[in-house]
């Protein structure tokens, strides 16, 4: 597609912005372009600055799962924005959508707002250190919790994407007070906890790893991690800024029937606007100041706006009782369809889903590690994008990122997409 205003736009962006965006991914370096520059969004489409558009399978990245532009969501916007647009005080909306997020995850007692995925989990890392008075922490490779120092290890996302397995600026020290672990290696989490619990203050991991491209828990792994932080006294994290309200309305927790200490959220509690929160168990969370002494605070937490939107979205989805139902056969009708357009074209591909959520892998290997994932081609992801962005369907640009399906794709649209590929299958 002819993008010349898109073009000009980056150009000045670059003059302007690290790499010209402010996410990295953004930058289409992974699949060797430029990126788009998107003006408006609607239903499941993106529309550039050159008036083209696409069918969008990122969603923002995964909290548009009612579509952009949904008229619940911006009518409870414009409502609220009347009321003005920061307090830096106590307002009705963060304490309706804390009794929301409680309501739906029994595992959180008590919840704190911020104002982004990456402040919940270096809070509630904080919060589990200071209740176990223990300081290393465990994560799992090419997990992603965030860009602050002690997750910068073999993290993943962007960081996987550019080759990149840590990030210079983070001290050695902080270094040293992060474990990795592969994930769903249960005899390797039993020896490096068994060996070092009494130094352990929590364990963190996506319940459905997508920050590599979704990698799903296998049997056992995640029941393995409840039962050895209970026995040693570990805090346990499950990282839902992703999964929350995506895979179901109480997470891939409530999916899964596993009850963490303590999770953090993020995106669809936001409905699209920055927000994120951590929460868990009542006897952690009253660490947190003012009411003990675990300092943890922001101007714009439980912003009104914000909370708008994330209102207006978890409860559009509790207004229809078949909603994920409904979400998941329109994520298998995608899902399958690629897996028979790759059959048919005589090409190797791993696709790995749940509910709403799913990545093609270009590998022909089962993909259920950091490992596993890197055997995927990413030059022939990179000509798979390339094709599909010509036809006019927007997917991540990069390999290992999760692909997000909302209400607003329709049947019609899916079928399009599937027709797409087969034909960039056969080409590959």
């Amino acid at each position: 597609m002819d993008r010349p205003h898109s073009r000009n736009y980056f150009k000045k962006a670059k003059a302007l912005m690290p790499g010209g965006v402010n996410s990295p991914v953004r930058a289409f370096k992974a699949v060797g372009d430029d990126p788009i520059v998107v003006t408006r969004a609607k239903g499941n489409r993106l529309y550039d600055a050159d008036g083209n558009s696409y069918i969008d399978y990122c969603m923002s990245w995964g909290p548009m799962i009612l579509g952009h532009g949904n008229i619940k969501v911006l009518n409870a916007l414009r409502k609220a924005i009347r009321g003005g647009t920061s307090f830096g005080t106590l307002c009705p909306n963060e304490i309706k959508l804390a009794e929301l997020i409680l309501d739906t995850y029994p595992s959180i007692e008590l919840v704190r707002m911020v104002s982004s995925g990456t402040e919940a989990t270096m809070s509630a890392v904080r919060a589990a250190r200071a209740f176990t008075k223990r300081d290393k922490i465990v994560k799992f490779e090419g997990g992603y919790h965030g860009h602050s120092d002690q997750f910068l290890i073999k993290a993943g996302s962007g960081l996987t994407t550019l080759g990149t397995p840590s990030s210079p600026g983070v001290p050695e020290a902080f270094a040293a007070t992060t474990l990795t672990l592969p994930y769903n290696a249960i005899p390797a989490a039993q020896k490096l906890i068994t060996g070092k619990y009494k130094e352990i203050a929590a364990i963190i991991v996506e319940p459905v790893a997508g920050n590599i491209g979704v990698v799903l828990p296998e049997n056992g792994f995640l029941e393995a991690l409840r039962e050895l932080t209970g026995k040693h006294g570990i805090v346990l994290i499950f990282d839902e800024v992703i999964t929350g309200f995506r895979i179901s309305l109480s997470g891939a927790q409530g999916f899964m029937d596993i009850k963490p200490d303590m999770t953090t959220l993020g995106k669809i509690i936001g409905g699209g606007l920055p927000v994120g929160a951590y929460g868990g168990r009542k006897d952690i969370m009253q660490l947190i100041s003012p009411e003990g002494p675990v300092y943890q605070a922001g101007t714009l937490s439980g912003n009104p706006i914000a909370m708008a939107a994330g209102i207006a979205t978890i409860k559009e989805i509790e207004s229809k009782p078949l909603f994920y139902k409904d979400l998941e056969k329109k994520t298998d009708h995608l899902v399958y369809g690629l897996k028979d357009a790759a059959r048919l074209a005589g090409l190797g591909i791993t696709i790995n889903s749940i509910a709403s959520m799913f990545t093609p892998f270009f590998t022909d290997k089962p993909v259920r590690d950091l490992e596993s994932a890197m055997t995927s081609d990413t030059k022939k992801y990179a000509r798979f994008f390339h094709f599909m962005f010509e036809k006019g369907v927007y997917l991540p640009p990069s390999q290992f990122e999760a692909h997000f399906v909302s209400m607003a794709h329709t049947a019609h649209d899916i079928d399009r997409t599937i027709k797409y590929a087969y034909e960039a299958f056969k080409k590959l």
